[in-house]
């Protein structure tokens, strides 16, 4: 099935949520895509510096702002949205991003690896790797940037049936858009890195994003990138059922080929 798919790199004003979500709702409006990843913490920023600015900011899944906003323009843009946001759920924060769909369904992910600083203010995720549907039953499974790192988190993805990793991301380090060209042909699954550009800095906690917000195929190649400065909307038409074909050669099969019993420590 031909899918037109995207990532929306642009940088958040640190804390301005109403603001933040305006733009991120302008740019579906935009868009004509059947599904758009937004980056990380991308309706708060990210370079908090008090837990108070995090409570500021967190708000419950499907009944917060973000929710709400988000909800109105997939079902007018009959279009899914991946987007980060800090959640907020029984006096702890979650660093999260939500999968809406046109028909007002959403799903929960929860970030499992949580990097640097993000573990003063953030609770580690526990919502693990599921898959859900998006526009047309596609199957999405969602990871927030420094789950990259570990490559048990787009596997775990793949083995539960994602055709797409929406990855939304923060990303400061140099080696993630590398290495998920390898994410992407070790389970031959199509990945959007939906990353934020800019430079942020709150009181002396400062961070250069690296922009490069990418899409590729399940092959493993290079769709589309963005620079590592504009704000740019990229869309691009896969066919997903690329994503179901697990033969690498006439012997070998991704999935039938794998030997569970010697993957141990």
């Amino acid at each position: 099935m031909k899918y037109r798919v995207g990532f929306c790199q642009f940088q958040p004003e640190f804390l301005a949520k109403e603001k933040n979500l305006e733009k991120i709702a302008n740019m579906v409006n935009n868009a004509k895509a059947d599904l758009l990843v937004f980056p990380e913490l991308a309706t708060s920023g990210y370079s908090f510096a008090h837990i108070s600015e995090v409570a500021q900011i967190a708000e419950p899944f499907q009944k917060g702002l973000t929710s709400i906003v988000l909800k109105k323009a997939a079902w007018e843009n009959k279009c899914s949205i991946v987007v980060g946001f800090a959640e907020s759920d029984n006096d702890k924060f979650y660093n999260s991003s939500m999968l809406i769909n046109p028909d007002g369904s959403s799903y929960l992910y929860r970030k499992i690896h949580l990097f640097y600083h993000e573990k003063k203010f953030f609770s580690p995720g526990d919502t693990g790797f599921k898959v859900y549907p998006a526009k047309h039953d596609v199957k999405i499974g969602m990871m927030v940037c420094f789950d990259w790192i570990f490559p048990e988190s787009a596997r775990t993805l793949m083995l539960n049936g994602a055709q797409i990793i929406a990855h939304p991301a923060n990303l400061v380090l140099p080696w993630c858009q590398q290495a998920m060209l390898t994410r992407a042909l070790e389970n031959r699954v199509f990945t959007i890195t939906s990353n934020r550009n800019g430079y942020e800095n709150n009181q002396g906690v400062s961070n250069d994003f690296t922009g490069l917000s990418q899409i590729t195929n399940a092959k493993g190649e290079r769709l589309l990138q963005a620079n590592q400065t504009e704000e740019f909307t990229g869309i691009i038409e896969i066919e997903t059922e690329d994503a179901d074909n697990k033969s690498i050669t006439e012997f070998n099969n991704l999935i039938t080929d794998r030997r569970e019993e010697f993957y141990h420590s």
